[in-house]
């Protein structure tokens, strides 16, 4: 199964793409999407984040997707934004078909590093650990792989439980 995660932002959005198998996870790709504030108005920078994703879906061709939530910041003008810019993004992820999946901040902390409580470089670290990868990537990318990992967790654990389910069902017949 491919995977591809996205970490949302009107300035920087993040995305990671990784393979799950068994309990085995490989990096494909990861990057950003940028818009430039200076140039560009809210609505022409959610198109181009729009078009970005809807790029990254059609270069790697993943299976489902998923996104980080948002938060609620102390400026209300900054969460809508933010939440304009997920819309964009979860729109480009509907539109090419995709199953999406919503995380929290701290499900995918803890999904990764173990604490809800992890700092962004200890998540970091361990993206770069559980994909083995040679460096550490930067902030956007890797808080997007992070997204990608919690939902091929969570995708094994619901898949474990079906099993279980099924060879109990079994069993009582």
């Amino acid at each position: 199964m491919r995977i591809l995660g996205i970490d949302p932002g009107i300035r920087i959005t993040g995305f990671g793409v990784i393979e799950f198998s068994g309990q085995r996870l490989k990096y494909v790709a990861s990057g950003t999407v940028e818009t430039s504030s200076s140039t560009n108005s809210i609505p022409e920078r959610l198109g181009i984040l729009f078009n970005g994703i809807s790029e990254v879906i059609d270069t790697y061709h993943p299976d489902s997707a998923a996104i980080e939530q948002v938060f609620l910041n102390v400026n209300p003008k900054s969460t809508l934004i933010l939440g304009q810019a997920r819309g964009a993004a979860i729109t480009a992820l509907v539109n090419k078909n995709l199953d999406v999946s919503e995380f929290s901040a701290l499900e995918i902390k803890k999904a990764i590093v173990g604490t809800g409580r992890a700092s962004k470089p200890q998540v970091q670290e361990m993206v770069r650990r559980l994909l083995n990868l040679q460096h550490i990537l930067g902030p956007d990318a890797s808080d997007a792989l992070g997204v990608a990992i919690c939902t091929a967790h969570r995708s094994h654990i619901k898949n474990q439980l079906s099993k279980s389910l099924a060879l109990h069902s079994r069993s009582k017949l």
